[in-house]
């Protein structure tokens, strides 16, 4: 996963996007859901938990010169809540 929380992506691209909570976690937790939120002009096309502690997002579409918030809340195994945010910079490439 990368440590910046800002991606460029092409208009035509899909691509994904992880969300890292491996080293928030208490030893044994996983996460027991998760709810993925896209800003309006870029597409949630599909998204997984994984058991590494870790919500993979794939995004397509979006315009070209605009930035996307794309959030993630996470319920974990402890009954503990979270949610953290990426930007998406739609660019031509």
């Amino acid at each position: 996963m990368a440590i910046s929380n800002t991606f460029i992506k092409d208009p035509n691209s899909t691509l994904d996007y992880g969300f890292d909570w491996s080293q928030w976690l208490d030893s044994g937790e996983v996460i027991a859901g998760y709810i993925i939120t896209t800003g309006c002009g870029i597409t949630n096309v599909y998204s997984t938990s994984t058991t590494a502690g870790s919500v993979i997002v794939w995004l397509s579409d979006g315009t070209a010169g605009n930035r996307y918030s794309v959030a993630c809340k996470i319920t974990t195994s402890g009954s503990r809540i979270d949610e953290r945010t990426i930007k998406i910079d739609v660019r031509d490439r």
